[in-house]
């Protein structure tokens, strides 16, 4: 092409790469609003914070976040979702290549406990923020946080199947235990003056909880 030659655009293609920029954005700034909230509601506390809040520290101006987001109690609710539904597939994917249930139950326990321990802003809106109202537990206790029971359920079933749990145990109650133990190690941790690695728990709160539930 010579130098006074000028290359004209296809219109179809300025709008394929048009489309494609704008879809992979999406995912980016939605992302980056949910980082900013979890933020802001574990430096302010759900109740006491803003759209705005989260609009600044997400750097978007306000209406932005209502692309993405009906109201604050949408973002709270995404929060949740997202951690759920990312925490339950990455379970499920190494769970599959475990074949002993307890160390099915240590792989979940150490998952969770290193997910939290990963992200004390997290850690404090689940642990915190979340509980903040009987509504909103009664909403996340009827989505993925029942499912994530679930899981742990159906491992106990399996090792009450395989006798290595003992048979007369409601493994549902089994589980709620389960997740009750490290649920409070979580909530130790945020609470603590100490730091210290929460991950390391999983191994104690394992420990105890299957001299209880094996044969």
């Amino acid at each position: 092409m010579g130098k006074h030659e000028i290359q004209i655009e296809n219109p179809k293609m300025r709008s394929v790469r048009s489309t494609t920029s704008t879809r992979s954005t999406v995912p980016d700034k939605r992302e980056a609003i949910l980082r900013a909230a979890i933020k802001v509601f574990a430096s302010n506390g759900y109740f006491n914070s803003k759209v705005a809040d989260i609009a600044k520290e997400a750097g978007v101006a306000d209406g932005t976040v209502y692309l993405y987001f009906k109201n604050k109690d949408d973002v709270l609710h995404s929060i949740f979702d997202r951690t759920m539904a990312q925490f339950i597939t990455e379970g499920r994917k190494q769970l599959v290549e475990i074949e002993d249930p307890r160390e099915k139950l240590r792989k979940i326990a150490c998952l969770h406990l290193e997910g939290m321990g990963a992200d004390r802003d997290l850690a404090i809106v689940f642990q915190v923020e979340l509980r903040g109202s009987t509504k909103f537990m009664e909403e996340f206790s009827a989505a993925g946080f029942a499912e994530y029971l679930n899981i742990i359920r159906e491992t106990i079933e399996e090792g009450q199947r395989k006798k290595i749990f003992r048979k007369e145990l409601s493994a549902k109650v089994c589980a709620k235990i389960l997740y009750g133990g490290l649920d409070e190690m979580v909530t130790n941790w945020i609470l603590s003056k100490r730091r210290y690695k929460l991950a390391p728990m999983a191994e104690t709160v394992l420990d105890i909880f299957l001299k209880g539930v094996s044969v």
